[in-house]
């Protein structure tokens, strides 16, 4: 995806923008049990397992059927949340959740209406009313966690550029991010999940979710920069929407100060902070999605917890608005 500057609050939510605590100086972080090595399983063996982790929550980064850092965290963090040894080798039983590892999709009529043209001044956005896809490429890689090089190899020949209704293609056979399900507005209090603490691991670029001690689920994230640190301390989430607008802001963007120089970016795949925005009692920080999945864990965000899109998608349905946010 394009435009992968990021980003902090949205204007649709300006209440985020002025609540504030003063946050706990010394936040309890959990266990961490990464340090593993893993075997070099071949393309199909590591896609098999990218999709059983990512159909548990477990999010191995973007599925390209290689070996990488977050694959490896979540394997292990699956692994010690469900008390099994945390070791690099894989169970056969794993390998059997996932016995068919690539499945096909057929581009439909309606795929159409999700691409579109993205003008590359935040002048020109402003004027627009949503920020589609850039491409029918982008389009199928984020339906399916997956790394656009990956859809690409795995259908050789295709003509990108010029792909129509009725193609097929090949694809991993994960649980898909159906865009067109996901309207815009206000993410609602889920009291069941009132006890849950999402923590973010600033140092391995994890964020997880804990149910009590259970561990729930595990995402790679962009956890701020150097210059812009996430804010270390125990937060508060004080609100959610499903397909914010961005109030881009240059002044708040770089040095956390709200100007009247400013632009309103409208909802879509290609705004900056993507399907959601997790408004926190910290001016201007928010747990959101991204316009560019390729980045996260690996380019810099203005002090926000960003998440690929289709695991934004999930982590607001695994917590509730009122949960802790501890930062570390």
């Amino acid at each position: 995806m394009k435009f992968a500057l990021l980003l902090i609050a949205s204007a649709f939510v300006p209440v985020f923008a002025h609540a504030q605590e003063t946050p706990a100086p010394t936040p309890t972080p959990p266990p961490r049990v990464y340090p593993v090595a893993l075997p070099n399983y071949d393309e199909e063996t590591a896609t098999r397992l990218q999709i059983f982790l990512d159909n548990s929550d477990f999010g191995p980064g973007k599925i390209d059927g290689k070996m990488g850092e977050f694959f490896r965290k979540a394997l292990i963090s699956y692994k010690h949340a469900h008390a099994m040894a945390k070791t690099g080798a894989v169970d056969q039983w794993l390998l059997d959740q996932v016995p068919v590892t690539y499945t096909t999709y057929t581009i439909r009529e309606e795929d159409l209406k999700q691409v579109g043209d993205v003008p590359g001044s935040h002048a020109e956005q402003a004027r627009l009313k949503w920020l589609p896809y850039t491409s029918l490429l982008e389009f199928i890689a984020e339906r399916f966690h997956s790394a656009e090089a990956y859809v690409q190899k795995l259908n050789p020949g295709k003509n990108w550029e010029h792909l129509q209704p009725g193609e097929t293609l090949k694809v991993p056979n994960v649980l898909p991010f159906e865009v067109e399900k996901f309207t815009e507005g206000k993410v609602p209090e889920n009291p069941a999940f009132a006890s849950r603490k999402i923590f973010v691991d600033t140092p391995e670029r994890l964020l997880e979710v804990f149910d009590h001690d259970q561990l729930v689920c595990v995402f790679p994230i962009t956890p701020g920069s150097k210059a812009l640190p996430a804010p270390v301390g125990t937060w508060k989430i004080l609100g959610a929407n499903v397909w914010p607008w961005f109030r881009y802001d240059e002044g708040m963007l770089n040095h956390g100060v709200r100007t009247e120089n400013y632009y309103n970016l409208p909802p879509g795949p290609n705004n900056l902070v993507g399907v959601l925005w997790m408004g926190l009692n910290k001016p201007g920080i928010g747990i959101h999605g991204t316009n560019n999945p390729e980045t996260i864990g690996r380019a810099a965000s203005h002090g926000c917890i960003r998440l690929a899109n289709w695991d934004a998608a999930r982590v607001k349905e695994l917590v509730s608005v009122g949960n802790t946010v501890i930062i570390f």
